[in-house]
């Protein structure tokens, strides 16, 4: 008798064992990945902090290993549909990729402190507020803060050499979200 209860307990284990694996998405998460500052790519669940600490809780495929990767620790990441590039500190959705990248901030890192050691350094993050839009020239890794003050200042530095992406630009005034379609004019205008 006590074997066949040995036996019955033993079972009941191997048969939860494989329902710890992780089946369904966590609450509070989305399926997303990351890309490491070595280029690696880590796939599993993403809990968005963004707004609240500039960082994302990460949990992998299987449900284990939790960890916090800040905007500083990572080149980016990718939740749900969304793609995010990570920029001094900040995460920033892209909305618009190519030669340029048209991007809105979602993180504010100003203030916040990394360690060397037991030494605080405070990272002074990016320019502008959670929102704000930005232009990205990804050669020369300039980041421009885009506002309706300095639209047609960043416009032509930007989009120099095309009239019809700083033409575009011009209708952006009212929204700074059209300004995608003068960075797409901007990407596409040697392809035919």
């Amino acid at each position: 008798m006590k074997f066949v209860q040995i036996f019955l307990s033993a079972a009941i284990i191997l048969f939860m064992v494989p329902a710890r694996a992780q089946t369904t998405i966590p609450k509070g998460f989305s399926k997303g990945n990351i890309i490491l500052s070595d280029s690696s790519i880590l796939t599993g669940y993403i809990k968005d902090n963004m707004k609240k600490d500039a960082s994302i809780l990460f949990i992998n495929e299987k449900g284990e290993d939790k960890k916090t990767f800040a905007a500083s620790d990572i080149n980016g990441a990718g939740i749900d549909n969304n793609s995010f590039v990570c920029i001094k500190g900040d995460f920033f959705k892209v909305i618009s990729r190519g030669e340029l990248s048209f991007l809105q901030k979602s993180s504010d890192a100003s203030g916040k402190p990394s360690y060397n050691g037991a030494e605080a350094i405070f990272v002074s993050g990016t320019a502008g507020k959670i929102g704000d839009y930005f232009i990205y020239n990804n050669s020369s890794k300039q980041l421009d803060h885009v506002s309706k003050k300095n639209l047609s200042a960043v416009a032509g530095t930007a989009f120099t050499g095309c009239p019809a992406a700083i033409e575009k630009a011009g209708n952006a005034q009212a929204d700074i979200a059209l300004l995608k379609d003068a960075v797409d004019v901007f990407n596409n205008r040697n392809t035919k």
